[in-house]
């Protein structure tokens, strides 16, 4: 009996309950009005969420996303995963300003002074890009993670997205200014071994948080690769005979993620996968479920940390 005469009831569990998650009071207004400490109404706060006094819902399309998110970071192993909600009459382009918009605001989150952002180019960098809040000014480096691409959309350009994102940020940019894909391999050397290329490889290996697309070239052969001359009929040939599933930073995957063996790989003037492997920090932002092969390639070949998808890609992605 003494015992519970000294417990607090649950008359004042359910009143604390109702004023502090219904009417939004805050709990220094909530303990001084029922002569508590703080100690005391944490204490039965957390008492009417044990005992479902208090319970909390999530609505759809939130909680199926939230699901979705964990069965992902779970499965492969990331740091964090963002499932964009979409709806049957959205567009693909309304869908991949959504997906990139969150990402936007994800990168808005961590980004911090002294940090050294690493960018691709992309409609969805674009977009990206286009939703950064130019209000927050970070002491941080903007670089290009690979050279430019010939005949491609020119705001989609590696090189004007780093120079808005800096902007944007009012950090610094540092841009590789030759074309992405070299004569040779010979060509290639010469062009890393030029004092600029070497100061930009040393940006390159210190890279803090990197962004990136994907692109797609399986089952369908849709990469933006493949629509702006960078790659020949020959070339998409030779692709396909080696099953290359995607391309990230200028480079083509298999269906493990791995670098595929063609010419490309000793001409493609861009940070090494194995350095881009080591980047702590790689968001990859991605929509449409004609993507989901390739993604599946990039996360098993551990080329993202962070991952942002809309719930159609999502759903491919689990299956």
């Amino acid at each position: 009996m003494k015992s519970e005469v000294y417990n607090q009831s649950n008359c004042i569990v359910g009143a604390v309950a109702y004023q502090y998650y219904i009417e939004g009071r805050s709990r220094a207004e909530i303990a001084k009005e029922f002569n508590l400490s703080h100690s005391t109404l944490s204490r039965l706060l957390k008492r009417a969420r044990e005992e479902k006094i208090v319970r909390f819902s999530i609505a759809e399309p939130y909680l199926s996303c939230h699901n979705k998110e964990e069965t992902i970071k779970k499965k492969y192993g990331l740091q964090y995963v963002m499932v964009v909600p979409s709806s049957e009459n959205d567009s693909d382009i309304a869908v991949k300003k959504q997906v990139a918009m969150e990402g936007a605001r994800y990168l808005q989150r961590v980004i911090k002074d002294g940090d050294i952002l690493g960018f691709t180019w992309g409609g969805t960098m674009y977009h990206l890009i286009q939703y950064l809040n130019p209000c927050r000014k970070v002491n941080a480096s903007f670089v290009t993670m690979h050279g430019n691409i010939e005949k491609c959309n020119k705001k989609f350009e590696v090189e004007a997205l780093v120079r808005r994102a800096a902007m944007a940020f009012g950090g610094k940019n540092i841009s590789i200014r030759d074309s992405g894909l070299c004569a040779s391999k010979e060509e290639l050397e010469m062009r890393m071994n030029s004092p600029e290329m070497k100061n930009i490889g040393k940006l390159l290996k210190n890279i803090t948080i990197a962004v990136s697309g994907v692109g797609s070239l399986y089952p369908v052969f849709d990469s933006p690769l493949a629509t702006t001359n960078y790659l020949d009929e020959k070339g998409k040939i030779l692709l396909k005979e080696k099953a290359a599933y995607g391309d990230v930073i200028l480079r083509f995957i298999d269906k493990n993620g791995e670098e595929c063996d063609t010419p490309y790989k000793d001409r493609t003037l861009s940070i090494s996968l194995e350095d881009y492997r080591r980047i702590p920090c790689k968001i990859l932002v991605a929509s449409g479920v004609q993507k989901a092969d390739t993604m599946k390639a990039a996360l098993k070949g551990k080329l993202a940390d962070i991952l942002v998808v809309d719930d159609k890609l999502a759903d491919k992605i689990i299956a």
